[in-house]
């Protein structure tokens, strides 16, 4: 299973207001998300955060700014290529103005008012959670259409890779 990144930057406020990048291209196009994407050879996971808030938002973060705040295992029974481990970051902390790139158009949400019905639908079960501090380990199954979820975990995570989820959540209609 490949390793991926997803940054989401944050503006204390008031209002506090999250940047998502709506997809114009590639995996998740037509959605809004985190930016990021997968962990190339010989990076670390926090370079590639950062590597890809650049090229998608043309913003600057160190790593000493971000915080990992979930650990997210996605996984596609009809699409095995696209199985991944996530590991989701926070900055408050960046250099520059996010501007539209080839891939995503950023845009400030309120934390308030974040458009679930336009993301993934795994973004509803954790996205709130982190941004209100949690830090979550996360193992999400989805149905033959690729969007609709079969079955997800979620627990509070130390951080610390490894072990298995304790909490099951079933969700309401999956089979």
């Amino acid at each position: 299973m490949r390793d991926a990144t997803l940054c989401f930057l944050l503006q204390e406020g008031p209002p506090r207001q999250v940047l998502l990048g709506y997809k114009k291209v590639g995996f998740g196009a037509a959605k809004y998300n985190g930016f990021g994407g997968k962990v190339q050879a010989g990076e670390t996971i926090a370079m590639a955060a950062i590597r890809e808030m650049a090229e998608e938002t043309g913003v600057r973060v160190l790593e000493l700014d971000l915080t990992q705040v979930a650990h997210l295992t996605f996984v596609f029974p009809e699409e095995p290529d696209w199985n991944q481990v996530v590991h989701a970051f926070l900055s408050t902390v960046w250099e520059g103005e996010p501007a539209e790139s080839r891939e995503m158009v950023p845009s400030w949400f309120p934390v308030e008012d974040i458009p679930f019905d336009q993301m993934w639908q795994d973004d509803a079960h954790w996205l709130s959670r982190v941004l209100a501090g949690e830090r979550l380990r996360g193992h999400f199954t989805f149905k033959g259409d690729n969007e609709t979820i079969h079955e997800l975990e979620l627990e509070p995570w130390d951080g610390v890779d490894g072990g298995q989820p304790r909490t099951h959540f079933p969700v309401k209609g999956a089979t």
